[in-house]
């Protein structure tokens, strides 16, 4: 990897009603077996069978291929997942 800043993936999916924790404990898993360990993971559920999971990446760059969350089976969730890239500062 390339840069000095720490770069935080954001990946955001929205269950079917009633599958939030379905999806929760498919994205845990998942995170677990990233083809890299990230410098942090934290896994948030929100109202709406919302499931949010970020990754810190350090001494990256936006540009660089970091490991991502794949998207989950399209029975399970409602719409495509939501990907951002942020760059921790502070």
């Amino acid at each position: 990897m390339s840069g000095d800043a720490t770069i935080v993936l954001m990946w955001e999916a929205r269950a079917v009603e009633g599958r939030g924790g379905e999806l929760l404990e498919w994205a845990r898993a998942r995170s677990t077996e990233l083809a890299r360990e990230p410098a942090r993971r934290e896994l948030l559920r929100a109202p709406q069978d919302r499931v949010l999971v970020m990754t810190w990446w350090e001494d990256a760059s936006y540009a660089d291929d970091l490991p991502e969350l794949p998207e989950p089976d399209a029975a399970v969730i409602t719409r495509p997942v939501h990907r951002w890239r942020f760059e921790a500062v502070g």
